[in-house]
């Protein structure tokens, strides 16, 4: 008998005929022998729909009861696919993110998970229930409800697969695995039959909305063995796992990504420690920075430019601009009409030529690059937003990853 994990994402149960689709599969899973966990996100736009009401009564509600009342999300989804296998004739429990022994931080509507008391959940199983986990969700060390922010419910069933040591865990979605590119703007991208960790784990972070970079790290740390699927067909997924052998890897993907603004500060003195100041403030305020790049420097002036997530943008121009005079600059730029296009494979580092192949894409295709970015396992690129499209599929045909 073998333990497995499910997720299965708002689109999948968005509607009475996909619950009832989810449960048939759910079933199909358990009549195998196998134990069976389900975590659920909240139905289509249940959240959007839930931040609206709060809209309408307050513009800064706080944080706590902003995650008391998105839980309620998943809540619904998970009673009503409870019943749905009931109405199937089997067994079935739903849990919310506290019954199912989710303890996290209280860093509301961004916790990060601490320990899992998997007692109820073993409990349940040995009771021979389907398990049904409201995902997104846990309880903090003063009995409150937190939420676990963007990519939750990945990251629920992923900490339950390791914490439950089970044997696999099926990520369910609206696509049937993972591609070389987003197959919307890209016709020609082919679904990949595994990726590793560290591919998948750039290609989440690089703006692909398929797996969660948190659930990646997540998977990598308690070598989970992951599973991409969609769930409105039974095509063979995409599986995530350790790659030993990466000499003979090229580009495994290309991703992008339309949540970056540019920020210039311009005439800064050049002299230690201003980048540690302009960072540290950022960083205490949990505003992450992606690219970077600083000018050589002329009459003791330098500049500065970085990419942070437009959400991010108002926030972070605000902190520097109250610290203005500690920092030293003479003026600030923005841009956010840009773009940040990435490709991605493990085996680069060994193949030199490989950034030098994008950027001749890029140059053919006459798209401006504005920012670089290098790692061992990737080349981000900024540019504008308008040439996005353009640039994946030429990137895309240029290392001829349709075939």
């Amino acid at each position: 008998m073998s333990l497995i994990v499910q997720k299965f994402g708002g689109s999948s149960v968005a509607n009475k005929e996909r619950v009832m689709n989810v449960a048939r599969r759910i079933v199909d899973t358990y009549k195998n022998s196998n134990s069976v966990v389900v975590v659920v996100s909240a139905q289509g736009d249940t959240t959007d729909e839930l931040i609206e009401k709060a809209k309408e009564i307050t513009n800064s509600p706080s944080k706590r009861e902003m995650d008391m009342l998105l839980s309620t999300g998943e809540q619904i989804s998970i009673s009503l696919l409870a019943m749905a296998i009931h109405e199937l004739g089997y067994p079935a429990i739903s849990l919310t993110g506290w019954q199912a022994g989710m303890n996290t931080d209280s860093s509301y509507s961004s916790a990060r998970i601490g320990n899992i008391d998997v007692s109820r959940i073993n409990k349940e199983l040995d009771h021979k229930n389907i398990v049904i986990v409201a995902g997104f969700q846990g309880i903090n060390r003063f009995d409150d409800i937190t939420t676990l922010g963007r990519g939750g419910s990945d990251t629920t069933a992923v900490a339950l697969a390791a914490a439950l040591r089970a044997d696999l865990c099926e990520i369910y979605t609206d696509v049937d695995g993972v591609y070389t590119a987003d197959p919307r703007v890209v016709k020609t991208a082919t679904k990949m039959d595994t990726v590793s960790y560290d591919e998948m784990l750039e290609l989440a972070s690089m703006g692909a909305n398929v797996l969660h970079n948190r659930s990646v790290e997540m998977a990598k740390k308690y070598n989970v063995n992951l599973c991409v699927r969609s769930s409105l067909n039974n095509n063979p997924g995409t599986i995530v796992r350790e790659v030993k052998d990466v000499e003979k890897m090229l580009v495994k993907g290309v991703a992008h990504d339309y949540d970056v603004a540019r920020i210039a500060l311009c005439d800064i003195e050049d002299k230690p420690g201003v980048a540690f100041r302009i960072f540290s403030l950022l960083s205490q305020k949990g505003i992450n920075v992606d690219i970077i790049l600083q000018s050589i420097g002329r009459e003791n002036k330098k500049d500065i430019s970085f990419t942070v997530t437009a959400s991010n943008l108002e926030n972070a121009v605000k902190i520097l601009e109250d610290n203005k005079e500690s920092i030293g600059f003479n003026e600030i730029k923005t841009r956010d009409t840009v773009a940040k296009v990435s490709i991605v494979g493990a085996g680069m580092v060994n193949n030199p030529g490989v950034a030098a192949k994008m950027f001749e894409a890029l140059y053919e295709a006459g798209v401006n690059i504005h920012m670089i970015s290098t790692s061992e396992i990737k080349v981000s690129v900024l540019i504008s937003e308008r040439n996005v499209e353009k640039a994946v599929n030429a990137i895309h045909d240029k290392f001829n990853l349709g075939n």
